[in-house]
């Protein structure tokens, strides 16, 4: 049976849908914005998930690194694109805003974002401060120069 489930991330509540293959809802629940209680929850179905989907934002790479590390499938949704068809709902609330994005994962029509790994980032904040060191380093000998 395919079972699928979407995340509707919020600062302090995530709103959660599952649904089968055909799109029958199987559950819902609003967690607290945190990997354990996420993982915790899904865990708790009664079925393996094929697909999490949830959208991009501040808290989406946080969120994705740590549910993946918990070994959950997730998928980063470009929010953008999510946002166009969860537009045409006439009630927006975290409750039906994870249903929507839920049945966009579950059509497989989506646009998947490529999260980079946490190393990545370390490794990105590196160079960056190399980079602005090195910038600092020209001005200042230009500066020692033009005097």
């Amino acid at each position: 049976m395919n079972v699928f489930a979407a995340l509707d991330v919020s600062q302090d509540l995530t709103a959660i849908c599952v649904v089968e293959g055909a799109g029958t809802v199987l559950a819902e629940a609003n967690v607290r914005t945190c990997p354990d209680a996420i993982s915790a929850w899904l865990a708790g179905q009664p079925v393996e998930m094929e697909r999490v989907g949830m959208e991009t934002g501040p808290l989406a790479i946080w969120l994705w690194n740590a549910l993946t590390e918990r070994g959950l499938p997730v998928l980063c949704l470009d929010a953008r694109h999510a946002n166009v068809v969860l537009k045409m709902m006439p009630n927006k609330t975290d409750r039906l805003d994870a249903r929507g994005l839920v049945q966009i994962v579950r059509t497989g029509w989506f646009r998947a974002v490529q999260i980079k790994s946490h190393d990545a980032y370390v490794t990105r904040a590196l160079l960056t401060a190399r980079d602005t060191l090195v910038s600092m380093r020209v001005r200042l000998e230009n500066e020692v120069r033009g005097r």
